[in-house]
């Protein structure tokens, strides 16, 4: 069994245009950071021309599809009857998409397949992290 999933969406730019631009986005988690879930914008649908990643937390994730969620960077709440808005806060401004909450709703149902929540810390190599943290083997 894979420790990772993938799963590609389409996200809805808001701007100020009337039209919404869609663009790819890529779900990404990985059993080995059970906490994290990432969200990848491919080179072309960014303004610096380079893929953007941004990670936050499946429990945000998860919230924030029934409930306004989060206070930092990434923001999440439910829009409409089937659409989840995801707000990414940065210095150069705020990005606002649309993702289909039923899109959203498989890939977590896919994680928790993965890594039940509330059995994260069993996936974790916390010996490892630290040994990292302090600077590798004495």
């Amino acid at each position: 069994m894979s420790s990772v999933i993938e799963q590609s969406v389409q996200a809805r730019m808001v701007a100020s245009a009337p039209r919404m631009e869609t663009l790819p986005a890529t779900l990404h988690y990985d059993r080995t950071d059970p906490f994290a879930v990432r969200m990848a914008f491919p080179a072309p649908a960014t303004l610096e021309g380079t893929e953007v990643s941004w990670e936050f937390s499946r429990e945000l994730l998860t919230t924030g599809m029934d409930a306004p969620a989060g206070v930092g960077d990434v923001r999440v709440r439910p829009f409409g009857y089937d659409r989840t808005v995801l707000e990414f806060h940065a210095v150069e401004g705020i990005a606002m998409v649309h993702v289909r909450t039923s899109e959203l709703r498989r890939f977590l149902k896919r994680a928790q397949e993965l890594v039940p929540v509330g059995a994260e810390h069993r996936f974790m190599d916390l010996d490892g992290d630290l040994t990292d943290l302090l600077g590798g083997p004495a």
